[in-house]
């Protein structure tokens, strides 16, 4: 394997579903890729699985180039070191267990050029919480993805309270040229904005759920055949903005009442163990245990199609 330093390298720590898929990212933008991992056997079972990866993207006109040109600039490892090598970006995809975490950190600042910025994909923790230690905690912060990143471009750049404005910007910067849609968390929040939007949703399906109100079949299809259509290509804000003549105020005066009532009912579910056995018995008869995986690339694959329709309407409207 070569050693040389590519000039826009990135160190992916970590294997899995994620560390693959930001692999994915930054081979398609023309970086090559250090992906880390635990052992050269876990390595290969994870570029076969890019490698099916890129073959449906290419099928559903995501690449611009051919999938083994992708494959090729992803380069496993299981030393961290030479993962860390001239990269200007390492971003942890580990579990979310705070002492790995630190100890990640630490030895990513040990490791990366100084410049580097040094990003976590948690998607619950504080970049705070597992950073205070790090001599180069100024170039840490949170960079949450969201799953998979290689077909959903969104992702969220926290900052902790310490991290410096250069880096920020320097990670909203690589993030933009690769492709993805950054957004920034101005400061620190559990759960960050993504989750707890779908937090809030969660819990309010659950509660419909176990209040009896419809079948986990028909929520799906709210979502599916209502809100999702309109989300897909605009937010809420805007969605609501449209959906009165004159705009949000407008809406707001015609029902931002009810909606305040509507939320008072509207508390935090449990997640009860008694209700997800319900929700599981009723998912397992749509669909069993053993095709779960089978249905993942399904999911995946729709997800390129949706991909490839947004890139032409963004390119048309460029």
């Amino acid at each position: 394997m070569s050693n040389q330093v590519h000039p826009s390298q990135a160190a992916i720590i970590g294997s899995g579903m994620i560390g693959r898929a930001w692999s994915i990212v930054f081979a398609r933008a023309g970086w090559q890729v250090r992906l880390y991992s635990r052992s050269m056997a876990q390595a290969g079972v994870a570029l076969q699985r890019v490698s099916t990866t890129l073959s449906d993207m290419a099928e559903a006109g995501l690449l611009d180039e051919s999938p083994a040109a992708v494959a090729s600039r992803i380069l496993p490892t299981d030393s961290l070191e030479r993962a860390c090598t001239g990269s200007k970006l390492a971003v942890e995809n580990i579990p979310e267990t705070l002492e790995l975490k630190r100890q990640v950190f630490t030895e990513l600042d040990a490791l990366c050029p100084p410049d580097a910025v040094l990003a976590s994909s948690t998607s619950w923790l504080p970049a705070s919480s597992f950073t205070e230690s790090v001599p180069g905690r100024h170039r840490c912060l949170v960079a949450h993805p969201t799953n998979p990143p290689n077909l959903v471009p969104l992702v969220e750049v926290c900052p902790a309270p310490w991290t410096s404005p250069e880096c920020v910007n320097q990670a909203m910067s690589i993030f933009t040229s690769v492709g993805q849609q950054p957004v920034l968390v101005r400061r620190e929040i559990h759960g960050f904005l993504l989750n707890r939007i779908q937090g809030a949703v969660l819990n309010e399906v659950l509660n419909l759920f176990e209040q009896g109100f419809a079948s986990t079949a028909d929520l799906d299809k709210v979502m599916k055949y209502g809100l999702g259509l309109r989300w897909s290509f605009m937010g809420p804000l805007e969605t609501i903005d449209l959906n009165a003549p004159k705009g949000v105020i407008d809406y707001a005066a015609r029902y931002g009442e009810t909606y305040s009532a509507v939320g008072k009912t509207q508390g935090a579910n449990g997640w009860s163990p008694k209700v997800m056995a319900k929700i599981e018995l009723e998912r397992r008869q749509v669909l069993p245990e053993d095709q779960l995986a089978e249905r993942g690339r399904w999911r995946d694959q729709r997800l390129m199609a949706l991909r490839a329709h947004q890139r032409r309407q963004e390119e048309g409207a460029g």
